[in-house]
C-alpha cells in the first residue's frame, strides 16, 4: 500500500488533526494495520490533545533515540506503539489503527539524528513486509530539517493547506522548497477560505489532491479530546477523510509505480506488488 508524509506551513493548517481523521478512516483491507507517526520537531500534539494526558509521557518519539545508540531500535518501536482502534466508534475494534506519539519537548529532537533515518527504514519495511500503511505528520518543520529523510523515503508527500490568503502567501515558499527535496508533491486543502482548488493550484502551481471541511466543532474532538458527538464518523469531515484517503493512496500508488517500474499493474491500473 503505502508510506504517506503530511507537511504543514503557518497559518495554522492542521496537520495532525488531518492526520488523525485520516487514520481512523483510512480504508483497511484485511490483514491491514495502520500506523500514524507523529514526527514533527516542534513536539507531537496528540497525548495531550486527542488522549488529555491519560497515558502519560511514557510513549513516544523521545525513546527511540536511546534505544537507537543500544541497537534495540526495532523492539523499541512496537512498545512505543498507542492502539487507537476504539477511537473510530467500533465496538469491537482489531490493533489495527496505531499511533507512535511524537516529542514532548522540542529540545528532544536534537537526539533524534540517527532515529530520523532508522525510522525511514522501518516505515518501508513495516510496509512491504509486516502489512502496516504509515501516515507521517511532520508539522510545520519536519520536512525540511534532519526528519525530512522521511519525505524523502516516502511513497509520496503532501502539504496541508487552508485555502486562505494567509496560509496561500505562507504555503508557497514550503511547496517549493519540498519540491526540490522529495521531487514533485501534492496538496491537501482544508476548506476555510474563499479559494476554489483550481484557484489554489495555480498559486502553488501544484495539485490540489483532496479536500477536508473546515469543521471546527468535529475537530476538536481530534484535536483537543473533546466530546464525540453522536455519529461522529458520519460527519462530514469523518466522510471527507475516507474518501481523501483513498485519493492520496491513488496518488501514493501511481508516483510509486512511476518511480519504480518493475510494480506492475493490476487491471484497471491498480498498482499491485510483485510476488
Amino acid at each position: 500500500m503505502a508510506v504517506i508524509a503530511l507537511a504543514g506551513c503557518s497559518g495554522a493548517p492542521g496537520v495532525t488533526t488531518s492526520a488523525l481523521a485520516l487514520l481512523l478512516s483510512w480504508p483497511l483491507e484485511p490483514g491491514r494495520n495502520m500506523v500514524l507517526a507523529e514526527c514533527d520537531p516542534d513536539g507531537g500534539a496528540v497525548l495531550h490533545g486527542l488522549l488529555q494526558g491519560t497515558l502519560g509521557d511514557r510513549y513516544g518519539l523521545r525513546n527511540l533515540s536511546v534505544a537507537a545508540r543500544k541497537g534495540e531500535f526495532s523492539d523499541a518501536f512496537w512498545r512505543q506503539l498507542i492502539d487507537l482502534s476504539s477511537e473510530d466508534g467500533a465496538q469491537e475494534s482489531p490493533r489495527n489503527r496505531l499511533l507512535l506519539p511524537g516529542i514532548t519537548d522540542p529540545s528532544q529532537s536534537a537526539s533524534l539524528g540517527q532515529a530520523w533515518k532508522m525510522l525511514a527504514q522501518m516505515f518501508r519495511g513495516i510496509e512491504a513486509e509486516s502489512g502496516h500503511d504509515v501516515l507521517i505528520d511532520l508539522g510545520r518543520r519536519g520536512a525540511y530539517g534532519p526528519s525530512g529523510t522521511l519525505a524523502e523515503h516516502a511513497d509520496a508527500t503532501f502539504v496541508v493547506v487552508r485555502n486562505t490568503l494567509r496560509c496561500l502567501q505562507a504555503a508557497e515558499g514550503r511547496v517549493r522548497a519540498l519540491e526540490e527535496r522529495v521531487g514533485d508533491v501534492g496538496v491537501l486543502v482544508i476548506n476555510e477560505g474563499p479559494y476554489p482548488a483550481g484557484e489554489v493550484q495555480r498559486v502553488l502551481q501544484v495539485p490540489v489532491i483532496a479536500t477536508l471541511p473546515y469543521a471546527p466543532d468535529d475537530a476538536r474532538v481530534l484535536s483537543d479530546g473533546a466530546e464525540q458527538p453522536r455519529r461522529f464518523t458520519r460527519s462530514p469531515l469523518m466522510k471527507a477523510a475516507r474518501t481523501s484517503s483513498s485519493l492520496l493512496l491513488q496518488r501514493a500508488a501511481l508516483r510509486r509505480a512511476r518511480l519504480d517500474p518493475r510494480i506492475p499493474r493490476a487491471a484497471g491500473g491498480e498498482v499491485t506488488r510483485a510476488r
